[in-house]
């Protein structure tokens, strides 16, 4: 009877460690957000901005996350140097007062062990709004090269940058801005 009742509390004890929640240190080579605005109703501006740190928090058996990222603003790079340099300007992302961009993630939601929404708070000029990323693709695997398991996946949204205080001339860019999040982080 006594190995039986410790057999089973060691069961139950390992079945305890594998549900501690997970941490994972976002990958910068891996980790960008791309966004796409209508320009004068004709063609579509196109841009990039890299990561440059954060973690995710991810509770599998919980179905439960959390994720704090930052992307480096002076890396924002369109095809256009001269809208470039717009854009990093006072007049839009104003990279010399404002030199990070910053997705705080309170709630995941969870489909089949995958995350499949990501609810938060993203930050942008030293303005917040609420924002959901849409999980178009989640995979997590272990990586050979680091013996660690990388998870990431597409994640998109649409914000308006009237409500970032994003500015520009009103006609020469749409106000909804399409972002694609595309993350990989690196279990710790």
């Amino acid at each position: 009877m006594l190995k039986a009742v410790l057999v089973l509390a060691l069961a139950l004890s390992a079945d305890l460690a594998r549900a501690e929640p997970a941490i994972y240190v976002i990958d910068p080579n891996h980790t960008v957000a791309t966004f796409e605005t209508l320009h004068l109703g004709t063609s579509t501006h196109r841009g990039r901005i890299t990561a440059k740190e954060g973690t995710v928090t991810l509770d599998r058996s919980a179905g439960t996350g959390n994720a704090d990222v930052s992307l480096d603003a002076g890396t924002l790079s369109v095809a256009s140097t001269a809208l470039e340099g717009l854009l990093k300007s006072a007049r839009a992302f104003n990279v010399a007062q404002f030199p990070l961009i910053r997705f705080v993630g309170t709630s995941f939601a969870l489909d089949g062990g995958k995350v499949a929404t990501v609810n938060g708070m993203l930050t942008v000029l030293d303005k917040t709004q609420p924002i959901t990323l849409k999980a178009i693709r989640f995979n997590c695997y272990d990586n050979a090269q680091l013996k660690r398991e990388v998870c990431g996946g597409d994640f998109e949204t649409t914000v308006q940058r009237s409500q970032l205080g994003l500015g520009l001339s009103p006609g020469s860019a749409a106000d909804d801005v399409h972002v694609l999040l595309q993350i990989e982080a690196i279990r710790s």
